[in-house]
């Protein structure tokens, strides 16, 4: 069975509040990668910039990757522009690369651990891109240390606008 799909797409916008840019699939492509309920992918556009992605569905049977604004910008890309897509299965564990320091802390702290493990997997890829975000390693290991404290003081339940209140209480102990 084919395990990765190329075609031609073109930037659209939805014009909404919630999405913006996006990439319409081709049905063919993505029901390469639907057979198995799996909708994680790594999609590469005009072979320059990967990234890991999930296909998306619009409702209507069709599916988009969305495209974020740091990419538009760094590949210069503008609505009705075409690009050539590349997709490939993404076999991560996470659906996207583990931060180290996030995953070293993980590995320590057993308790973190486990309260990391059982939320769902989008909420985990949530926690992986705020850690993974900075650039520098010491902004990243800052936000894993308050990330696993946090799952802890809450027995593992995640509310953004209080993890958003401990990131900003965290900056008079680092």
């Amino acid at each position: 069975m084919k395990k990765d799909a190329r075609f031609t797409a073109y930037l659209d916008d939805f014009r909404s509040n919630l999405w913006g840019y996006h990439i319409d699939v081709p049905d063919d492509a993505a029901q390469v990668f639907l057979a198995d309920g799996n909708r994680r992918v790594i999609c590469t556009l005009n072979g320059q910039a990967s990234f890991h992605c999930a296909l998306m569905p619009k409702g209507d049977g069709t599916y988009y990757i969305l495209v974020n604004k740091e990419l538009r910008k760094k590949l210069r890309l503008r609505i009705g522009d075409e690009m050539q897509v590349d997709l490939v299965r993404d076999h991560s564990k996470y659906g996207m690369p583990m931060p180290e320091e996030l995953g070293a802390l993980l590995e320590m702290d057993d308790e973190g651990s486990r309260y990391f493990h059982e939320l769902t997997p989008g909420k985990q890829r949530a926690l992986i891109h705020l850690v993974g975000k900075p650039k520098t390693s010491d902004t990243r290991l800052k936000k894993a240390l308050v990330i696993v404290d946090y799952l802890k003081c809450s027995p593992g339940k995640l509310d953004f606008k209080e993890l958003q209140q401990a990131f900003k209480d965290s900056r008079d102990r680092f």
